[in-house]
């Protein structure tokens, strides 16, 4: 398998890792009451009720969380990590989450009723969402960059091997 596959292989290990830290600290922000009228998951579980059809339960809001920060972020951010600005991964990856709360709060946020920018929510919604995808990208990256570097460091090290026996 050439390291390209590897890349979107890695991408959704990032995405899933990347997706974890932010459920996490989704769980936590309402653990501690904070910004209650904020939840993401029952946003997605309403979201996919109304243009879907689905069930109205938290599990159909958490696989839907799930799914687009492992595969579409995670294969998205793969297939561009590359040309985003930055100097690491870790950069790329927050100016990757910066990109995709701006997405979120243009697109999604509008059809969830939350207004543009999530402003029906408060002043808060938008900086504190652009702070978790922030860490989002951020470890998306890191995850990223050090998955890649192994992909990129094992073909040099084998091609440095059949040189020197040559």
């Amino acid at each position: 398998m050439n390291c390209t596959n590897k890349n979107l292989g890695s991408g959704l290990i990032a995405g899933l890792a990347a997706t974890i830290v932010l459920s996490a600290l989704m769980i936590v922000k309402g653990m501690m009451g904070v910004m209650p009228a904020l939840n993401v998951i029952a946003m997605l579980t309403t979201m996919a009720n109304q243009y879907m059809g689905t069930p109205l339960t938290p599990l159909v809001g958490w696989i839907l969380h799930f799914t687009i920060g492992t595969i579409a972020w995670g294969i998205l951010f793969a297939l561009f990590a590359d040309r985003l600005p930055g100097t690491s991964y870790v950069v790329k990856g927050m100016v990757f989450g910066t990109l995709a709360w701006l997405a979120m709060m243009v697109m999604i946020m509008p059809l969830a009723g939350a207004g543009f920018f999530g402003l029906g929510l408060g002043l808060i919604a938008p900086v504190a969402t652009w702070m978790l995808h922030l860490v989002f990208g951020a470890v998306l990256g890191g995850v990223y960059g050090a998955l890649v570097s192994r992909c990129q460091a094992k073909p040099a090290a084998q091609g440095n091997v059949r040189g020197n026996a040559s």
